[in-house]
């Protein structure tokens, strides 16, 4: 099966909650990727629970005449920190905060436990979905963990997914699985 994971749309910079809105600019992103999306068959559509991921997946899905499947194994690792601060931003704010955060996430340990929750969801989309294609909208963290798993290497957060990047995955029924792309942006471009 295809396993497809798009990173959310720009969400609204907040102090007040960590589960913000999409603002105007993430909303036409998401309205691009589902334009995008809807030139091929995908048979399903998952989302994070976190507003972000659901605003993203919703013109797809009304597009494509899908529901939007939620899943609370798939939400950022920052779900819980009661503020929203883009990681792009805090790297050009604050880059010790951001190295430290891209090293260890909010505890040490914690991406390996995260990692764990986001590989046992992600393999139960596999598992549901046996050679079907799979859209889930979800956020950079999840691609990260999931992508360093499929890689094999230790979780961390290695590289920045842009907002509602698509990155591609083959699965197979014998449980090998298979980085096909990351980062792609294309839909965003022109």
């Amino acid at each position: 099966m295809e396993l497809i994971l798009v990173r959310h749309g720009l969400p609204v910079r907040s102090q007040e909650t960590s589960d913000p809105p999409l603002d105007d600019e993430g909303h036409e992103q998401a309205r691009k990727v589902a334009a995008a999306l809807a030139r091929e068959t995908i048979h399903a559509v998952y989302a994070s629970t976190m507003r972000r991921a659901i605003q993203t997946a919703e013109p797809f899905a009304a597009a494509a005449g899908k529901t939007i499947t939620t899943q609370s194994g798939i939400v950022e690792f920052d779900r819980n920190s009661g503020s929203y601060v883009p990681l792009e931003q805090l790297k050009r704010e604050d880059y010790a905060a951001w190295t430290r955060f891209v090293a260890n996430g909010r505890d040490p340990g914690s991406l390996e436990s995260f990692r764990d929750t986001v590989v046992e969801t992600l393999e139960g989309i596999i598992k549901d979905n046996p050679g079907r294609r799979v859209a889930v909208f979800c956020h950079g963290g999840v691609i990260n963990v999931w992508t360093s798993y499929v890689l094999d290497i230790a979780p961390k957060l290695f590289f920045e997914p842009q907002y509602t990047s698509v990155h591609r995955y083959l699965c197979a029924g014998t449980g090998q699985r298979n980085l096909f792309s990351l980062n792609d942006i294309a839909h965003l471009k022109g």
